[in-house]
Parts: C-alpha cells; structure tokens; sequence
C-alpha cells in the first residue's frame, strides 16, 4: 500500500477533523517517492485492519509545507499520534507491528503533551 491510499489531511482541514476525530488517530507526515514511507503506509494499513475503530491519515509534506514547518519535520516518515483530538506523542519506533503498539501504549500511557 502506498501513502497515496490512506486518508489525508492537509493545511486546511487538519487541525479541525483531528479535533474531531474520536478515539486514536495516526498521521503519518510522508512524501511522494519515500521508500520508508511506503513500508509504513504497508504496516499502518495492517495496523488499521487489526484497529479498525482507530484513524490513520497522511500528510503529504510538498503539498502541505506549513504543517511540515508546524511540525518541523526533517525525517521522513513522521509519525503523529492524537486521541479524542488532543496531541499525545511523535511516535518513534522500528518499521515492525510489535514495536508499533508497544510505542502506542507507551504514549497513551504517559497522556497528551503540547503539541509542537
């Protein structure tokens, strides 16, 4: 599955449907061409179908530079994870499910934080 298949948000709609977004949310800030970003829109994707009451979106980082700056993304995939609309963490974790969850349950456990 490419990042091009997952739902997206952009500059506009971002921080209003995150807001009301129920429940977990992933955004996975990629671009066109990102090897690694596909590998991870192939394991959000499998993530989703094991989670389906949970959201995962793409943010397209050429399309969409203020929310790149917003985030100051500089390494690609970056990965985001929002409950009830609140921010919780940038996720940092190993390309695998396991390690995944583990960093999902890491940061629901410590609560939200400011988002950047």
């Amino acid at each position: 599955m490419s990042p091009d298949a997952l739902p997206t948000l952009d500059d506009f709609d971002f921080h209003a449907r995150l807001a009301d977004q129920p429940g977990v949310a992933l955004v996975m800030f990629t671009r066109p061409g990102c090897s690694a970003c596909r590998h991870w829109a192939q394991l959000l994707a499998e993530w989703h179908r094991q989670h389906p009451e949970h959201a995962v979106y793409a943010v397209d980082v050429e399309q969409n530079m203020a929310l790149a700056r917003e985030f100051d993304i500089f390494h690609l995939p970056s990965l985001h994870l929002y409950v009830d609309g609140e921010y919780h963490a940038e996720l940092q974790s190993e390309a695998r499910l396991p390690k995944l969850q583990a960093a999902i349950a890491a940061a629901l456990a410590a609560g939200p934080r400011e988002a950047p």
